[in-house]
């Protein structure tokens, strides 16, 4: 009899759409395993994520709305949790591998910095040689800073692909990783309103009339539309795609959101003061690197790995630069919102003492 494992593989190939990923034509792991006797390796990969710090830290992180006075605002966990339900609801009724979406939108924003986007532009502003991306740092937490066996979670080649590409500038190899692109979109764009209504920084009237006559007047009537509509256009192709219409609709309130609420002076009051932060953050831990964690200053005096075919173009001077500023960012990128004002205090803020 065969195992549990083969047995769900080959009925893979009877009820997927022959679009789908299948499990067993898998690409892969960089570090060869044993396979699993039950699970699929896709379903090993959502598995090793969900067990994960980095998710687990999630919790602690901003989606949107910083220090929201409430506890029904979304947290970049629940928006995480909310990308995975509808990407998985989307890849269903395509007959896509359900698995392997649902691993990609559980990873997809495991490298996201605290304080919501506010931070990712401030730890790109503040380094002056590599940059940062939230997309980039979450490909980096999987396949390096999550374990110490120099292959992270050792995740498959499919799931590593959809998570550095869910971002609207990628181009995932999987249709699985384009659906979970699309739900991304979906997710922020109908739960930043909702919070924002409940903010009271915009009221649902405020909505155009042109994107909510062709969406829906509610949260649950616009992802109903943009759900069906998805899957209504992309049924049976090799592609994953929205009508004319109702990808102008959502391209529309998202535009609308930008303007009404991402920039809004009562949404965004805090965001100046989260950016200073997370800048002195960075900006004091290179100058004190010895201040780090033990694994990060290992990886500024020896390498992690990933830039060793690279050495040859720099001097020693400027590779350290370079892994410097690399541990700082992978540092900062995983503290959540309260560590990181913990830090910060803990630097700045002068602390009492008794003197006996």
């Amino acid at each position: 009899m065969d195992c549990i494992r083969v047995m769900r593989e080959k009925e893979e190939h009877e009820v997927l759409s022959p679009f789908a990923s299948f499990s067993d034509s898998s690409k892969g792991r960089d570090l060869p395993e044993k396979e699993c006797d039950i699970r699929t390796c896709f379903e090993r990969d959502r598995d090793r994520i969900i067990h994960s710090k980095a998710f687990r830290r999630l919790s602690g992180k901003t989606q949107v709305f910083l220090t929201p006075q409430g506890d029904h605002y979304r947290t970049r966990l629940t928006h995480t949790l909310e990308v995975s339900q509808i990407a998985r609801t989307i890849a269903r009724a395509l007959k896509l591998n359900e698995s392997l979406t649902e691993a990609i939108a559980l990873g997809h924003d495991l490298g996201h910095t605290p304080f919501g986007h506010a931070g990712e532009r401030a730890l790109d502003n503040a380094t002056k040689i590599i940059g940062f991306s939230h997309n980039e740092q979450s490909l980096r937490v999987v396949e390096l800073l999550e374990e110490k066996n120099g292959h992270g979670l050792n995740l498959t080649k499919e799931v590593r692909d959809g998570i550095l590409n869910h971002r609207s500038v990628g181009e995932p190899s999987t249709l699985e990783g384009c659906v979970v692109r699309y739900a991304d979109k979906i997710a922020y764009v109908n739960h930043d309103i909702d919070d924002a209504i409940r903010g009271n920084i915009i009221k649902g009237s405020d909505i155009p009339r042109e994107y909510a006559g062709i969406l829906g007047e509610t949260l649950s009537e616009r992802l109903n539309t943009l759900i069906h509509d998805i899957v209504k256009t992309s049924f049976g192709t090799d592609s994953v795609r929205m009508s004319e219409d109702v990808g102008n609709a959502l391209t529309g309130l998202r535009k609308f959101m930008f303007s009404s609420v991402y920039t809004s002076p009562v949404a965004k009051g805090q965001e100046k003061k989260a950016e200073r932060m997370v800048e002195f953050l960075f900006d004091y831990y290179k100058e004190n690197s010895n201040e780090l964690p033990a694994d990060l200053k290992k990886h500024i005096e020896f390498g992690d790995g990933t830039d060793a075919m690279d050495d040859h173009l720099y001097s020693e001077m400027e590779m350290i630069g370079r892994r410097t500023e690399r541990a700082v960012c992978d540092y900062i990128a995983g503290m959540t919102d309260r560590f990181a004002v913990s830090r910060f205090n803990d630097i700045m803020v002068p602390q009492g003492w008794n003197v006996y």
